[in-house]
């Protein structure tokens, strides 16, 4: 008898409203030694559904209650710190995107008061500018696990809810942070993994009448960028383009990619009675 046996190839699906479903076109492709699901246009609108249907849920929550949920992944993904090393991650960078999340979660509560305030004004009025989540957010994340996190979790910790696109080539480390968000107190539907080749589903996100901004931050092809830019001007789209010059997520994050899905609401009120 041979001890010779056959691995059991892990099947990856993608996750959609808090689950994890097929592909509705059934299929899938080998990437990093796994079975992934590759996504289709069917896949992408369900995801938007089930983005939508979070947002009045997840926005209406209290700042302080969005920032314990985000704090709370990050503490699973330090439980899973080695699983993450696992996918051939350096561990630096493991350390580094449980340190950005934290760093994202800590800003819940303070986004409001650093982008928003009180308005001076000529006259009887109170000025008050707010700053609200712009609502459906789809992304193109860069290839590595901190790029994915510095632009996950800015999206999300201001109210929105996203549709993410993970990178064809690397996709675990997507769809291993989508099984630790499944299991932590994050609603579902407030984050949506889709796997597959982005410039086959991009286009549709950016085409996509209910979603209200798109990052492109792992677009290389510029082609491709000015293209799903014009797709996304059919309902004047928020547009953050990808730099000529690739960035170091490593680098101090700053508050851009926060207040680039804000809306500002501004609000007059008489003083007195």
């Amino acid at each position: 008898m041979s001890d010779a046996r056959v691995a059991v190839r892990k099947t990856y699906k993608l996750f959609i409203g808090g689950k994890f479903p097929r592909s509705e076109s059934g299929r899938s492709y080998v990437a990093q030694e796994a079975n992934v699901a590759l996504a289709s246009r069917k896949d992408v609108r369900d995801a938007v559904v089930a983005a939508r249907a979070a947002v009045k849920g997840w926005s209406g929550a209290t700042a302080y209650n969005r920032g314990q949920i985000l704090y709370r992944v990050a503490e699973m993904l330090e439980g899973r710190r080695d699983q993450f090393i696992g996918l051939g991650l350096p561990a630096a960078e493991v350390d580094e995107a449980i340190d950005r999340w934290v760093w994202y979660a800590g800003w819940s509560d303070k986004i409001t008061q650093v982008y928003g305030g009180a308005n001076p004004v000529a006259g009887p009025y109170f000025n008050l500018s707010s700053p609200e989540p712009t609502g459906v957010v789809g992304l193109v994340p860069p290839p590595s696990f901190l790029g994915l996190v510095s632009v996950v979790a800015p999206a999300i910790v201001t109210g929105n809810t996203v549709v993410a696109l993970a990178a064809q080539e690397a996709p675990l480390a997507a769809v291993t942070l989508a099984e630790v968000l499944a299991t932590s107190d994050l609603p579902g539907g407030v984050v949506n993994i889709l796997t597959g080749n982005p410039a086959e589903t991009a286009p549709w996100l950016a085409a996509h009448m209910d979603v209200n901004a798109i990052d492109l931050a792992g677009v290389t092809d510029q082609a491709l960028a000015a293209s799903l830019e014009e797709a996304a001007a059919g309902n004047l789209k928020r547009v953050v383009r990808a730099p000529l010059t690739p960035p170091n997520w490593s680098d101090d994050p700053g508050l851009t990619r926060m207040t680039a899905f804000l809306e500002t609401k501004t609000v007059w009120h008489p003083k007195g009675i």
